[in-house]
């Protein structure tokens, strides 16, 4: 039974309402870790003593309370977690924080449990997942394709149902870039509604936490949890996160117009984003084509402006 059990929040708590035990259902996220075997995912993992006795401290199952309830989670190694290094995945980095960084307080005070950090390109710099000194993450759809990155193990990790969701962090596609890749939903909250305390940055002021889950009701689940203004991240912004409702029959979708979408001689890039605006068409979207030129130079800034000399002074 605990194989086929899918681990997307509603189904976890579901079969917790059925009298699930968060003890059987941490026994086999680290027996689905074993079916992997992907050594490349983590980085650590958290000891199984300290797990259990925060699953002690839940309580019995009440999601009322505890809207994360038993939920088990990754977050990627750029994110302070108490008790566990912080390499970025640089070993030479390392330090061990004490105090988690305030996104992951609240997923464990909302009851959340935390089996470990992930992998991903060193000082969250680059978008394949393979600049890593560990053994690089396999794509969970494709282990001939890249992972992604760089938040490649917090994607890979989820796309393979070992946690229910995975926080990452974003500033130029960290987040959506392995989501796409594996398959999931990466959801990039605006900049600014989820703090950054206790993040190792990569460029301070464009950076965002990004969430990993298996589907869109998971996702803004979590960012409920962890978009909470923090008054010591001087980057930090008031935004008010909205519940989701049933998906509207008419939308506006802004695309790049046909002469400013680049696709670098990738004919294959090229017709999957035509699929996509078929698909987008036929549940009712309505196109507005953009001149992207202006957002190719902001993002050039990233790589060739003063976005450079400040993620080289972080």
């Amino acid at each position: 039974m605990m194989k086929q059990l899918q681990f997307d929040i509603p189904s976890l708590h579901a079969a917790y309402a059925d009298g699930l035990s968060p003890e059987a259902v941490v026994a086999e996220v680290f027996r689905r870790i074993d079916e992997v075997g992907d050594p490349g995912i983590f980085i650590c993992l958290e000891e199984q003593d300290r797990i259990a006795e925060f699953v002690t401290g839940l309580g019995s199952f009440d999601s009322s309370r505890l809207p994360l309830w038993g939920v088990p989670f990754a977050v990627k190694d750029n994110i302070d977690a108490a008790g566990l290094s912080t390499t970025a995945a640089c070993p030479a980095f390392a330090y061990r924080p004490h105090e988690d960084a305030f996104c992951l307080a609240r997923l464990r005070e909302a009851g959340a449990i935390l089996i470990g950090k992930t992998n991903l390109d060193q000082f969250a710099t680059g978008l394949v997942g393979v600049r890593t000194p560990y053994p690089v993450p396999k794509n969970a759809v494709d282990p001939t394709l890249v992972p992604g990155g760089s938040s490649s193990g917090s994607a890979v990790a989820v796309a393979h149902g070992i946690v229910s969701f995975a926080l990452g962090t974003d500033t130029a596609g960290s987040g959506r870039v392995p989501a796409g890749l594996n398959n999931i939903v990466g959801l990039k909250p605006s900049l600014g509604s989820v703090s950054n305390t206790g993040v190792v940055p990569a460029c301070r002021t464009l950076d965002t936490i990004s969430v990993f889950a298996l589907n869109v009701g998971d996702a803004n689940s979590v960012h409920q949890q962890i978009s909470c203004f923090d008054a010591a991240d001087p980057y930090a912004r008031r935004t008010p996160v909205r519940s989701i409702g049933p998906v509207p029959t008419t939308f506006r979708v802004g695309v790049p117009d046909k002469k400013t979408r680049q696709f670098c001689g990738d004919t294959m890039q090229a017709h999957s984003f035509e699929s996509a605006l078929n698909s987008l068409a036929d549940l009712g979207a309505e196109f507005i084509p953009i001149n992207f030129e202006p957002f190719y130079e902001v993002a050039d800034l990233l790589y060739s402006g003063a976005w450079v000399a400040e993620r080289d002074t972080v």
